[in-house]
Protein backbone atom coordinates (compact mmCIF):
# COMPACT_ATOMS: atom_id res chain seq x y z
CA UNK A 1 0.00 0.00 0.00
CA UNK A 2 1.40 3.34 -0.75
CA UNK A 3 2.25 5.17 2.77
CA UNK A 4 0.28 8.31 1.03
CA UNK A 5 -2.62 6.14 1.60
CA UNK A 6 -1.40 5.72 5.76
CA UNK A 7 -0.93 9.02 6.20
CA UNK A 8 -4.49 10.35 4.82
CA UNK A 9 -7.29 8.66 7.15
CA UNK A 10 -11.10 8.73 5.95
CA UNK A 11 -12.03 11.10 8.31
CA UNK A 12 -15.29 11.44 9.25
CA UNK A 13 -18.32 12.79 6.63
CA UNK A 14 -21.82 11.45 5.51
CA UNK A 15 -20.34 12.19 1.95
CA UNK A 16 -17.65 9.98 2.39
CA UNK A 17 -18.07 6.39 0.53
CA UNK A 18 -16.19 3.05 1.69
CA UNK A 19 -16.32 0.41 -1.40
CA UNK A 20 -16.73 -3.47 -0.58
CA UNK A 21 -15.90 -5.90 -2.88
CA UNK A 22 -18.14 -8.59 -2.11
CA UNK A 23 -22.29 -8.53 -2.29
CA UNK A 24 -23.03 -11.47 -0.36
CA UNK A 25 -23.91 -11.62 3.43
CA UNK A 26 -20.44 -10.28 4.85
CA UNK A 27 -20.44 -7.61 2.67
CA UNK A 28 -24.63 -6.53 3.59
CA UNK A 29 -23.37 -6.50 7.50
CA UNK A 30 -20.17 -3.92 6.72
CA UNK A 31 -23.14 -1.94 5.02
CA UNK A 32 -25.13 -2.04 8.15
CA UNK A 33 -21.93 -1.41 10.08
CA UNK A 34 -20.60 1.55 7.93
CA UNK A 35 -24.13 3.08 7.88
CA UNK A 36 -24.17 2.70 11.50
CA UNK A 37 -21.12 5.00 12.02
CA UNK A 38 -22.64 7.59 8.94
CA UNK A 39 -20.76 6.58 6.00
CA UNK A 40 -21.99 5.46 2.21
CA UNK A 41 -21.14 2.34 1.16
CA UNK A 42 -20.38 1.35 -2.60
CA UNK A 43 -20.97 -2.48 -3.35
CA UNK A 44 -18.77 -3.88 -6.30
CA UNK A 45 -19.49 -7.83 -7.52
CA UNK A 46 -20.16 -9.28 -10.84
CA UNK A 47 -23.43 -10.22 -9.10
CA UNK A 48 -24.03 -7.02 -7.21
CA UNK A 49 -27.43 -6.29 -8.84
CA UNK A 50 -30.34 -8.02 -5.80
CA UNK A 51 -27.35 -9.28 -3.62
CA UNK A 52 -27.57 -9.34 -0.15
CA UNK A 53 -24.82 -6.32 0.18
CA UNK A 54 -26.24 -5.21 -3.10
CA UNK A 55 -29.33 -4.27 -1.95
CA UNK A 56 -29.16 -1.64 0.90
CA UNK A 57 -25.83 -0.49 -0.13
CA UNK A 58 -26.01 3.61 -1.38
CA UNK A 59 -24.64 2.30 -4.88
CA UNK A 60 -22.99 -0.88 -6.74
CA UNK A 61 -21.24 -1.85 -9.38
CA UNK A 62 -22.04 -5.21 -11.09
CA UNK A 63 -19.17 -6.17 -12.84
CA UNK A 64 -15.78 -9.09 -13.05
CA UNK A 65 -12.72 -8.35 -10.74
CA UNK A 66 -10.52 -8.25 -13.47
CA UNK A 67 -12.25 -5.36 -15.78
CA UNK A 68 -9.68 -2.89 -15.39
CA UNK A 69 -11.99 0.05 -16.65
CA UNK A 70 -15.05 -0.32 -14.02
CA UNK A 71 -12.35 -0.76 -11.42
CA UNK A 72 -11.53 2.88 -12.22
CA UNK A 73 -14.88 4.17 -12.00
CA UNK A 74 -15.26 2.42 -9.00
CA UNK A 75 -12.36 4.17 -7.96
CA UNK A 76 -13.23 7.06 -8.70
CA UNK A 77 -16.54 6.91 -6.03
CA UNK A 78 -14.81 5.64 -2.75
CA UNK A 79 -12.39 6.82 -0.48
CA UNK A 80 -11.46 3.21 0.82
CA UNK A 81 -11.93 -0.15 -0.12
CA UNK A 82 -12.21 -3.48 1.60
CA UNK A 83 -12.85 -7.40 0.63
CA UNK A 84 -15.63 -9.25 2.30
CA UNK A 85 -14.03 -12.55 1.22
CA UNK A 86 -10.71 -13.15 -0.12
CA UNK A 87 -10.88 -14.63 -2.98
CA UNK A 88 -11.00 -11.63 -4.81
CA UNK A 89 -7.86 -11.25 -7.37
CA UNK A 90 -4.64 -9.54 -5.51
CA UNK A 91 -4.04 -7.62 -9.11
CA UNK A 92 -7.58 -5.59 -8.28
CA UNK A 93 -6.33 -4.94 -4.47
CA UNK A 94 -3.09 -3.93 -6.29
CA UNK A 95 -5.03 -1.88 -8.79
CA UNK A 96 -7.20 -0.14 -6.03
CA UNK A 97 -4.62 0.55 -4.18
CA UNK A 98 -3.06 3.49 -6.63
CA UNK A 99 -6.24 5.32 -5.53
CA UNK A 100 -7.02 4.56 -1.89
CA UNK A 101 -6.65 2.89 1.37
CA UNK A 102 -6.95 -0.67 0.42
CA UNK A 103 -8.08 -3.52 3.03
CA UNK A 104 -6.54 -6.12 3.85
CA UNK A 105 -3.53 -5.44 1.19
CA UNK A 106 -2.42 -7.37 -1.65
CA UNK A 107 -0.23 -9.71 0.57
CA UNK A 108 -2.99 -11.09 2.81
CA UNK A 109 -5.48 -11.78 -0.20
CA UNK A 110 -2.27 -13.61 -2.37
CA UNK A 111 -1.33 -15.61 1.13
CA UNK A 112 -5.05 -16.84 2.14
CA UNK A 113 -5.79 -17.67 -1.62
CA UNK A 114 -3.19 -20.78 -1.35
CA UNK A 115 -2.97 -23.61 1.10
CA UNK A 116 0.83 -23.70 1.00
CA UNK A 117 1.93 -20.30 0.92
CA UNK A 118 -0.47 -19.99 4.38
CA UNK A 119 0.81 -22.45 5.86
CA UNK A 120 4.50 -21.74 5.00
CA UNK A 121 4.02 -18.56 6.54
CA UNK A 122 2.99 -19.77 9.55
CA UNK A 123 5.50 -22.27 9.99
CA UNK A 124 8.26 -20.06 9.26
CA UNK A 125 7.13 -18.00 11.68
CA UNK A 126 7.04 -20.76 14.60
CA UNK A 127 3.22 -21.40 14.85
CA UNK A 128 3.16 -24.95 14.73
CA UNK A 129 1.12 -26.78 11.65
CA UNK A 130 0.03 -30.49 10.64
CA UNK A 131 2.40 -32.04 8.37
CA UNK A 132 1.81 -30.84 4.58
CA UNK A 133 2.83 -31.37 0.94
CA UNK A 134 1.99 -29.67 -2.19
CA UNK A 135 0.45 -32.61 -4.27
CA UNK A 136 0.95 -31.56 -8.13
CA UNK A 137 0.50 -35.17 -9.49
CA UNK A 138 -1.00 -38.64 -8.54
CA UNK A 139 2.73 -39.91 -8.44
CA UNK A 140 3.41 -36.89 -5.67
CA UNK A 141 -0.06 -38.19 -3.42
CA UNK A 142 2.05 -41.48 -3.57
CA UNK A 143 5.27 -40.35 -2.25
CA UNK A 144 3.33 -38.10 0.22
CA UNK A 145 1.09 -40.60 1.61
CA UNK A 146 3.89 -42.95 1.92
CA UNK A 147 6.06 -40.82 4.28
CA UNK A 148 2.92 -39.44 6.81
CA UNK A 149 2.17 -43.41 7.00
CA UNK A 150 -1.28 -42.57 8.71
CA UNK A 151 -4.61 -40.75 7.32
CA UNK A 152 -4.75 -37.35 5.59
CA UNK A 153 -6.77 -34.92 3.95
CA UNK A 154 -6.15 -33.89 0.70
CA UNK A 155 -7.88 -30.63 -0.53
CA UNK A 156 -7.48 -28.24 -3.42
CA UNK A 157 -5.10 -25.55 -2.61
CA UNK A 158 -7.24 -22.61 -3.57
CA UNK A 159 -11.76 -21.76 -3.68
CA UNK A 160 -12.29 -24.69 -1.24
CA UNK A 161 -14.63 -23.69 2.05
CA UNK A 162 -17.28 -25.33 3.66
CA UNK A 163 -15.91 -28.59 3.51
CA UNK A 164 -15.69 -28.91 -0.17
CA UNK A 165 -12.81 -29.25 -2.69
CA UNK A 166 -11.43 -32.09 0.27
CA UNK A 167 -10.66 -35.57 0.22
CA UNK A 168 -10.17 -37.84 3.32
CA UNK A 169 -7.70 -40.37 2.69
CA UNK A 170 -6.65 -43.83 4.78
CA UNK A 171 -3.38 -45.95 4.25
CA UNK A 172 -4.24 -48.39 0.86
CA UNK A 173 -6.89 -46.13 -0.64
CA UNK A 174 -6.86 -46.12 -4.47
CA UNK A 175 -4.89 -42.77 -4.80
CA UNK A 176 -5.05 -42.19 -8.03
CA UNK A 177 -8.78 -42.58 -8.06
CA UNK A 178 -8.25 -39.56 -4.95
CA UNK A 179 -6.46 -37.19 -6.97
CA UNK A 180 -8.36 -37.74 -10.40
CA UNK A 181 -11.70 -36.99 -8.16
CA UNK A 182 -9.91 -33.57 -7.20
CA UNK A 183 -9.65 -32.56 -10.07
CA UNK A 184 -6.84 -30.34 -9.67
CA UNK A 185 -3.10 -30.47 -10.27
CA UNK A 186 -2.37 -27.88 -7.08
CA UNK A 187 -3.22 -29.57 -4.18
CA UNK A 188 -2.08 -30.14 -0.37
CA UNK A 189 -1.63 -33.10 1.67
CA UNK A 190 -2.55 -32.55 5.23
CA UNK A 191 -1.94 -34.77 8.39
CA UNK A 192 -5.26 -35.82 9.85
CA UNK A 193 -4.96 -34.55 13.11
CA UNK A 194 -6.58 -35.84 15.99
CA UNK A 195 -7.83 -32.27 17.87
CA UNK A 196 -10.49 -32.36 20.54
CA UNK A 197 -11.64 -28.81 19.64
CA UNK A 198 -11.52 -26.31 17.10
CA UNK A 199 -10.70 -22.60 17.64
CA UNK A 200 -10.60 -19.16 15.75
CA UNK A 201 -8.75 -16.11 16.71
CA UNK A 202 -9.87 -12.60 15.67
CA UNK A 203 -6.86 -9.27 15.12
CA UNK A 204 -8.28 -6.22 13.84
CA UNK A 205 -4.99 -3.91 12.73
CA UNK A 206 -5.18 -0.18 11.70
CA UNK A 207 -3.17 1.24 9.48
CA UNK A 208 -1.18 2.47 11.92
CA UNK A 209 -0.59 -0.72 13.03
CA UNK A 210 -2.33 -0.57 16.20
CA UNK A 211 -4.05 -4.29 17.22
CA UNK A 212 -7.17 -5.08 18.82
CA UNK A 213 -7.59 -8.67 20.15
CA UNK A 214 -11.25 -10.10 19.89
CA UNK A 215 -11.84 -13.42 22.78
CA UNK A 216 -11.47 -16.34 21.49
CA UNK A 217 -14.47 -18.32 19.82
CA UNK A 218 -14.85 -21.98 20.03
CA UNK A 219 -16.23 -23.79 17.05
CA UNK A 220 -19.13 -26.75 16.05
CA UNK A 221 -18.69 -27.91 12.46
CA UNK A 222 -21.60 -30.16 10.86
CA UNK A 223 -20.74 -31.45 7.59
CA UNK A 224 -18.14 -29.52 6.86
CA UNK A 225 -20.20 -25.78 7.73
CA UNK A 226 -19.80 -23.84 10.70
CA UNK A 227 -22.90 -24.30 13.29
CA UNK A 228 -21.89 -23.26 16.39
CA UNK A 229 -19.62 -20.95 17.93
CA UNK A 230 -19.48 -19.96 21.78
CA UNK A 231 -17.11 -17.27 22.68
CA UNK A 232 -15.61 -16.36 24.76
CA UNK A 233 -14.24 -20.03 24.22
CA UNK A 234 -13.58 -22.13 27.95
CA UNK A 235 -10.24 -22.78 27.47
CA UNK A 236 -6.79 -22.51 29.08
CA UNK A 237 -4.98 -19.46 29.03
CA UNK A 238 -2.04 -20.72 27.60
CA UNK A 239 -3.84 -21.68 24.54
CA UNK A 240 -5.65 -18.36 24.45
CA UNK A 241 -2.53 -16.64 24.57
CA UNK A 242 -1.15 -18.71 21.88
CA UNK A 243 -3.60 -18.10 19.22
CA UNK A 244 -3.90 -14.34 20.01
CA UNK A 245 -0.12 -14.45 19.91
CA UNK A 246 0.22 -16.47 16.46
CA UNK A 247 -2.94 -14.17 14.92
CA UNK A 248 -1.18 -11.00 15.54
CA UNK A 249 2.07 -12.25 14.29
CA UNK A 250 0.69 -13.55 10.97
CA UNK A 251 -1.85 -10.00 10.65
CA UNK A 252 2.15 -8.01 11.35
CA UNK A 253 3.99 -10.46 8.69
CA UNK A 254 0.94 -9.89 6.42
CA UNK A 255 0.80 -5.64 7.30
CA UNK A 256 -2.87 -6.67 7.24
CA UNK A 257 -5.02 -2.93 7.28
CA UNK A 258 -8.53 -4.12 8.56
CA UNK A 259 -9.13 -7.91 9.90
CA UNK A 260 -7.35 -11.44 9.60
CA UNK A 261 -9.07 -14.53 11.37
CA UNK A 262 -6.90 -17.40 12.01
CA UNK A 263 -9.07 -21.15 12.43
CA UNK A 264 -6.76 -23.87 14.99
CA UNK A 265 -6.86 -27.35 15.93
CA UNK A 266 -6.49 -28.33 19.88
CA UNK A 267 -5.09 -31.55 20.38
CA UNK A 268 -5.42 -33.68 23.85
CA UNK A 269 -3.02 -32.20 25.38
CA UNK A 270 -3.63 -28.72 24.64
CA UNK A 271 -1.33 -28.03 21.64
CA UNK A 272 -2.84 -25.52 18.80
CA UNK A 273 -2.19 -26.27 15.42
CA UNK A 274 -2.61 -23.52 12.25
CA UNK A 275 -5.64 -24.81 10.11
CA UNK A 276 -6.13 -21.92 7.99
CA UNK A 277 -6.45 -17.96 7.92
CA UNK A 278 -8.91 -15.50 6.30
CA UNK A 279 -8.38 -11.86 6.21
CA UNK A 280 -12.11 -10.43 6.50
CA UNK A 281 -14.96 -10.71 8.50
CA UNK A 282 -15.31 -14.65 9.76
CA UNK A 283 -18.38 -16.63 10.80
CA UNK A 284 -17.51 -17.49 13.66
CA UNK A 285 -17.24 -14.15 14.93
CA UNK A 286 -20.78 -13.16 14.26
CA UNK A 287 -21.74 -13.38 17.70
CA UNK A 288 -19.65 -10.13 18.02
CA UNK A 289 -22.67 -8.05 16.84
CA UNK A 290 -24.70 -7.95 19.98
CA UNK A 291 -21.84 -9.95 21.94
CA UNK A 292 -18.72 -6.93 21.93
CA UNK A 293 -18.45 -3.55 22.46
CA UNK A 294 -17.58 -2.90 18.98
CA UNK A 295 -18.48 -6.17 16.26
CA UNK A 296 -15.76 -7.09 14.17
CA UNK A 297 -17.84 -5.43 11.06
CA UNK A 298 -17.44 -1.91 12.92
CA UNK A 299 -14.09 -2.91 14.10
CA UNK A 300 -12.64 -3.33 10.26
CA UNK A 301 -15.00 -0.14 9.33
CA UNK A 302 -13.02 1.87 11.57
CA UNK A 303 -9.71 0.48 10.83
CA UNK A 304 -10.62 1.33 6.58
CA UNK A 305 -12.12 4.69 8.00
CA UNK A 306 -8.98 5.57 9.51
CA UNK A 307 -10.75 5.37 12.46
CA UNK A 308 -9.07 4.51 16.38
CA UNK A 309 -10.40 0.89 17.17
CA UNK A 310 -12.88 0.27 19.38
CA UNK A 311 -13.55 -1.87 22.42
CA UNK A 312 -13.61 -5.29 22.21
CA UNK A 313 -14.89 -5.78 25.57
CA UNK A 314 -17.48 -8.87 25.52
CA UNK A 315 -21.24 -8.34 26.93
CA UNK A 316 -20.58 -12.06 28.89
CA UNK A 317 -20.22 -15.41 27.08
CA UNK A 318 -22.31 -15.72 23.98
CA UNK A 319 -23.22 -18.65 21.23
CA UNK A 320 -23.67 -18.34 17.69
CA UNK A 321 -25.93 -20.44 15.26
CA UNK A 322 -25.61 -20.76 12.06
CA UNK A 323 -29.44 -20.87 9.91
CA UNK A 324 -29.12 -22.80 7.05
CA UNK A 325 -31.79 -22.90 4.11
CA UNK A 326 -33.31 -26.42 5.80
CA UNK A 327 -33.61 -24.23 8.99
CA UNK A 328 -35.92 -21.63 7.45
CA UNK A 329 -38.97 -23.59 8.62
CA UNK A 330 -38.17 -22.80 12.25
CA UNK A 331 -37.96 -19.39 11.82
CA UNK A 332 -41.89 -18.53 13.68
CA UNK A 333 -40.06 -20.37 16.55
CA UNK A 334 -36.88 -18.23 16.80
CA UNK A 335 -38.89 -15.64 16.65
CA UNK A 336 -40.31 -16.33 20.14
CA UNK A 337 -37.02 -17.12 21.65
CA UNK A 338 -36.67 -14.18 24.87
CA UNK A 339 -33.47 -12.48 24.11
CA UNK A 340 -32.33 -14.06 20.69
CA UNK A 341 -31.11 -12.08 18.26
CA UNK A 342 -31.96 -13.09 14.49
CA UNK A 343 -29.84 -12.20 11.83
CA UNK A 344 -31.72 -12.94 8.07
CA UNK A 345 -29.39 -12.10 4.99
CA UNK A 346 -31.86 -11.69 2.28
CA UNK A 347 -31.15 -14.68 0.17
CA UNK A 348 -33.81 -15.00 -2.59
CA UNK A 349 -33.52 -18.58 -2.11
CA UNK A 350 -33.33 -21.20 0.52
CA UNK A 351 -31.30 -24.29 -0.17
CA UNK A 352 -30.02 -27.06 1.60
CA UNK A 353 -26.69 -25.99 2.98
CA UNK A 354 -26.82 -22.81 1.98
CA UNK A 355 -26.07 -19.95 4.86
CA UNK A 356 -29.15 -18.22 5.18
CA UNK A 357 -29.11 -16.27 8.71
CA UNK A 358 -27.85 -16.87 12.02
CA UNK A 359 -28.68 -16.38 15.68
CA UNK A 360 -27.14 -15.05 18.03
CA UNK A 361 -27.99 -15.19 22.08
CA UNK A 362 -26.04 -14.45 25.41
CA UNK A 363 -25.84 -17.88 27.70
CA UNK A 364 -23.55 -16.62 30.28
CA UNK A 365 -24.21 -13.01 31.85
CA UNK A 366 -20.73 -10.61 32.33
Amino acid sequence: MSPKHRNNPLIYSPQKTIGILGSGQLGRMLVIAASQLGFRTHVYAPDAKDSPAGDIAHSFTAAAYDDLDALAVFARHIDAVTSEFENVPASTMTFLAKHCLASPGEAALHTAQHRIREKTLARDLGIETPAFWHITTASDLADAMAKLNGDGVLKTCQLGYDGKGQIRLRQGDDLDAAFAALASDDAILEEMVPFTAEASFLVARAADASISLFPASLNEHKNGILATSVAPADLPDAVVAAGQNAVRKLAEALDVIGLLTLETFITEDNRLLFNEIAPRPHNSFHWTIEGCASSQFTQLIRAVAGMQLGSTNCYGQWQMDNLLGEDITRLDALTQINGLHLHLYGKAEAKTGRKMGHTNQQIKPA
